[in-house]
């Protein structure tokens, strides 16, 4: 076993504090890392205080990964130790059902579904069809700590023309916006909106302008708007927008593609008119339930509104390249594990501009209990 240390929390009432706990060593096809950096993600927040209802304590969040292959098992082949890499999301996956095979990952139809960087499997065997968990694992913990094992295809090569601090939140922020924008076509010459601009509107509207496409922000901030128009978009209050087709808004009728990286509930009706016939709008912002939309106006041009969730392997391998590529990384706030709990109330509070990384170089394990 390996002796470690991170973050967490016994309650969803109580602040995350040091935490000593052991991890398996390495099988044959796995990796060690040392964690280095890893960012903090609102779903940390959503994870810790149990707001989706499925949160396992003892809950380590942390699923924006970077770090130094420090071992690796004997049937690794693709990373080598002194490795720069990076986990996201997920830390392993059915690999049988046909999303699985078709390198959708993060759509796994298992038994148990994907296997979470934390908080275990995203079906666990309560819910699972046949009761059982099939990782073997009812809780996993996080990068709020020192070390973290994994498989080592879940690991992923950072760039060199990458910061490994700014890296971070690419694995999980970075990949939820990316992804969506990839399926659904976005191109140069795509008029593009993204509804919200924090972390992740943040670097969905930088990545969709490096892809050629033209892009408007929508906001609730009136300072942001000056910042959208420094990263290259069109900065629109979200005040300005009626729910009902406005004939005098230039904007009606004009977007290929509206992505809502809100993290909460927030009324979609009123963005609905400024899609193309055939357009559509994407929520991976928010995963409870959504508001009512009017049908009338989604079927009066063939609009869709639809869900996307994270990124498989493939496309954070592709968003961790493009940003490299492109010069492209969040901005970012660095944060000594210590103050993670502020970090969380300033995340809640719309505080941020725009992701905290936790230097984890901070983290003393003789903090721990």
């Amino acid at each position: 076993m390996i002796q470690a240390v991170g973050y967490a929390t016994n309650h969803s009432f109580t602040d995350l504090k040091p935490l000593k706990f052991e991890r398996d060593e390495a099988k044959p096809n796995e990796v060690t890392i040392d964690v280095m950096y890893c960012g903090v993600c609102h779903s940390d927040i959503h994870q810790a205080k149990n707001e989706w209802g499925n949160t396992v304590y003892p809950c380590m969040p942390g699923h924006e990964v970077v770090g130094r292959v420090s071992a690796v098992g004997s049937a690794v082949t693709r990373h080598k130790v002194g490795d720069m890499v990076g986990v996201g999301c997920m830390i392993d996956s059915c690999r049988q059902c046909a999303p699985c095979k078709e390198g959708d990952e993060n759509y796994c139809e298992g038994p148990n579904s994907w296997l979470a960087t934390y908080n275990g499997p995203m079906v666990p065997a309560k819910k699972a069809a046949d009761e059982k968990n099939h990782y073997g694992r009812d809780n996993t913990y996080g990068g709020y700590s020192n070390v973290l094992v994994v498989a080592e295809d879940f690991a992923l090569k950072i760039p060199a023309g990458l910061k490994p601090e700014a890296a971070a939140p690419l694995l999980c922020a970075g990949v939820t916006t990316y992804s969506p924008m990839k399926h659904w076509g976005v191109k140069a010459g795509s008029q593009v909106g993204i509804v919200g601009f924090g972390g992740l509107g943040d670097i969905a509207a930088k990545m969709a302008i490096a892809m050629g496409a033209t892009v408007t922000i929508f906001t609730t901030s009136e300072e942001k708007l000056d910042e959208a128009r420094r990263i290259g978009a069109t900065g629109v209050p979200e005040e300005n927008l009626k729910k009902e087709v406005d004939p005098t808004n230039p904007l009606t009728l004009s977007f290929d593609f509206i992505l809502s990286t809100v993290p909460e509930k927030h009324d979609l009706n009123p963005f609905l008119p400024l899609l193309k016939r055939n357009a559509t709008m994407v929520i991976c912002g928010d995963l409870g339930p959504l508001m009512p939309v009017n049908n009338m106006q989604l079927a009066s041009h063939r609009n869709g509104v639809a869900g996307s969730l994270i990124g498989n392997l493939a496309d954070t391998q592709e968003v961790l390249n493009f940003c490299a590529e492109h010069g492209i990384a969040h901005e970012i706030e660095m944060l000594d594990i210590k103050d993670i709990n502020d970090a969380y109330k300033a995340v809640e509070k719309g505080e941020v501009r725009y992701r905290y990384v936790i230097d984890m170089a901070t983290l003393k394990a003789e903090d721990a209990d």
